[in-house]
């Protein structure tokens, strides 16, 4: 048997949580399945929170989600007599009156006693589930306390300051011990506070997700490069994204990918870009499909695709992004990879917002020519005059002059 759990649960909580690079975390997961079944109500605790999402488990596990079967397992570990069971099922406000009658325990008070003895021998878990029954006011029912329990206002607010308070130990000792979540605890105890019992304390919250990236937590390494390039330090920032996205972190190929699509420390190498936009589409990470897509209508680091590009765009455009609209302007007004619909390309157009010559271009086209539409030499004119520093903008404008009654018309 383990130190603290059976030998079953301890490794999957290595492998799931404290040393998620062991890449074992799926093994673990069919191994607590199995240590479940056979009455390991620890196993049937650790097994649900693996199916309550990325809230609860790191999501580069790629662990299904099932709030159903978690509710169950939560459940069944109660009745198994898990005391980590107990305490999470209470978190998750699944330890109603009818379960708490099923658990073989004489009280809250006795499973969480049993929950301190593991944290206080090391367990990083533990340490995190006790943390959190201070930090989200568990202790209350835990101690069968309420304001009824105090002479006045003061001294219950003063109790509610005494236990909240102790959030911040069990946390940082979760979070050096393997627990990220932990750190975003404490990140939320320092920026926030607790209501008027605890002030923000803003200033502690610096470097929480650089020790997270250091203590090798994918999530914190991700977290953590953001925070750096916002700074502009975006050459340490690919850094830690490349080191991330190695070990599952998928969100991070978008940026390891534009480090190398724009060369931030590092030599350019489109193929590679294209490859780590490539490996970020599985989350549907809107600008891994906006950057692959450009280069496949481009032929930047791939074979050029204009029907394969135009597709990846479509999909950003649809979840809401706007990036693409000018290539999918011009895939439609050029029959690039589609068919030929000048309303359609004058639509995407018109919804660019941002100055960019080519948008002004190319629907100086559009209306000078009276594609799809009635032509309007000078509206056309108008958008031609604003992209005049290229020259196929020049070009178009040369077919165009102005009548001595104002009026625009072909040459």
């Amino acid at each position: 048997m383990g130190r603290v759990f059976s030998d079953v649960v301890e490794q999957a909580l290595r492998d799931i949580y404290y040393d998620v690079s062991t890449g074992r975390g799926k093994e673990s997961f069919k191994r607590l399945e199995q240590a479940s079944e056979e009455g390991d109500g620890d196993a049937s605790c650790i097994l649900a929170r693996c199916l309550c999402g990325y809230q609860y488990v790191w999501s580069g596990h790629g662990f299904p989600e099932d709030d159903r079967r978690a509710v169950k397992l939560l459940h069944k570990s109660v009745e198994q007599g898990s005391a980590i069971g107990v305490m999470v099922s209470l978190r998750s406000g699944e330890l109603k009156p009818y379960m708490q009658k099923k658990m073989p325990f004489a009280s809250i008070s006795e499973a969480f006693d049993i929950v301190v003895e593991k944290a206080e021998m090391g367990d990083a878990f533990c340490q995190y589930t006790v943390g959190n029954a201070y930090f989200w006011w568990d202790f209350l029912r835990i101690q069968e306390k309420s304001r009824a329990s105090f002479s006045g206002d003061q001294a219950f607010k003063e109790y509610l300051k005494e236990n909240v308070s102790k959030c911040e130990e069990w946390f940082w000792k979760a979070f050096r011990g393997g627990m990220y979540y932990g750190g975003n605890n404490l990140n939320q105890f320092y920026l926030k506070g607790d209501e008027d019992i605890i002030p923000p304390r803003p200033e502690k919250a610096a470097g929480i997700f650089k020790l997270g990236a250091e203590l090798g937590y994918p999530a914190h390494q991700y977290v953590y490069g953001k925070e750096l390039n916002k700074i502009g330090k975006k050459d340490e920032a690919l850094y830690w994204f490349k080191k991330s996205a190695e070990v599952g972190e998928i969100d991070s190929w978008y940026y390891v990918g534009m480090g190398y699509l724009e060369g931030y420390g590092v030599d350019k190498d489109f193929s590679y870009a294209a490859m780590c936009f490539e490996r970020g589409l599985p989350t549907g990470n809107i600008g891994c499909y906006n950057r692959l897509g450009a280069m496949y209508f481009d032929g930047r680091g791939v074979p050029q695709d204009y029907a394969k590009g135009v597709s990846l765009l479509q999909k950003a455009f649809d979840d809401g992004n706007r990036w693409g609209l000018i290539y999918l302007g011009k895939a439609y007004l050029f029959g690039l990879g589609v068919p030929k619909d000048y309303q359609k390309a004058k639509e995407f157009l018109e919804q660019v917002k941002w100055e960019d010559h080519e948008k002004d271009y190319l629907l100086g086209v559009i209306y000078a020519q009276g594609l799809g539409m009635p032509e309007d030499i000078k509206k056309g004119v108008e958008y031609l005059k604003k992209a005049q520093d290229r020259e196929d903008a020049r070009e178009e404008l040369a077919k165009y002059k102005r009548t001595l009654f104002g009026k625009w018309v072909r040459r």
